[in-house]
């Protein structure tokens, strides 16, 4: 009777013993499969950081008044300029854009004050801030759509025909519309449209007559260019 409990007691713990190491095998399997082997390549993490760089054309609407002038117009010059935007990207879909560049804008009278001619010539520096929303199921191809805030400043103003003008600095809103193709991780295309709502208020003076106006700016912003994701 002794003997047989003493062969009980053995195979109970031969048992153990290979249930212990069988466990402690499927540890060491499982802690050599998740950790990395030597050389395997490791998916790199975006950057949060891009930039662009683009040739931008500047469309503005030929419309505005002088105060107290019935019939009076104003229309402006295009242009086409370089611009640099930075954007931070919060998620893979969200992302902050702010764009960066100066242009000029050449004014001239219409209607009843054309015969002004070029009333003045006056510089802008635009910065816009916009929110986007990009789409990310559609591989190399990244649509995006945003809304934001512009605040133009008017510097290096110049009178032509007028004895004196002043355009005002305003805020304005913002819309745009674009798309990115990426080339490779870091390096893609460019194509963006913004219309943004500007209509800044002005001082001019004419033959000694001081006048107030408005111009109706409201530009859109026609980009192409290279972007790149840090």
């Amino acid at each position: 009777m002794a003997r047989a409990r003493i062969g009980v007691a053995r195979a109970v713990t031969a048992a153990v013993v290979l249930i212990v190491a069988g466990q402690a095998g499927a540890a060491d399997v499982h802690q050599a499969a998740s950790v990395p082997q030597a050389g395997a390549p490791v998916a790199e993490a975006p950057s949060p950081w891009q930039i662009r760089l683009r040739a931008l054309g500047v469309i503005t609407e030929d419309s505005g008044y002088v105060n107290a002038v019935p019939g009076s117009g104003l229309s402006y010059s295009d242009t086409v300029t370089p611009e640099l935007d930075i954007s931070y990207f919060f998620t893979d879909n969200v992302a902050a854009e702010l764009i960066l560049g100066t242009t000029y804008a050449n004014i001239d009278g219409q209607g009843t004050i054309g015969g002004l001619g070029k009333v003045g010539k006056v510089w802008l520096l635009p910065p816009t801030l916009t929110l986007q929303y990009h789409f990310t199921e559609f591989g190399a191809f990244k649509p995006y759509l945003g809304a934001g805030v512009n605040y133009t400043i008017f510097y290096h103003q110049q009178a032509g025909s007028a004895d004196d003008l002043k355009v005002k600095n305003t805020f304005g809103t913002a819309l745009q519309v674009g798309f990115d193709y990426m080339v490779n991780q870091h390096w893609g295309v460019n194509f963006d449209v913004k219309k943004l709502f500007l209509k800044p208020d002005f001082d001019v003076t004419v033959a000694g007559a001081k006048l107030t106006g408005k111009a109706k700016l409201d530009p859109w912003l026609i980009g192409a260019g290279l972007t790149y994701r840090f």
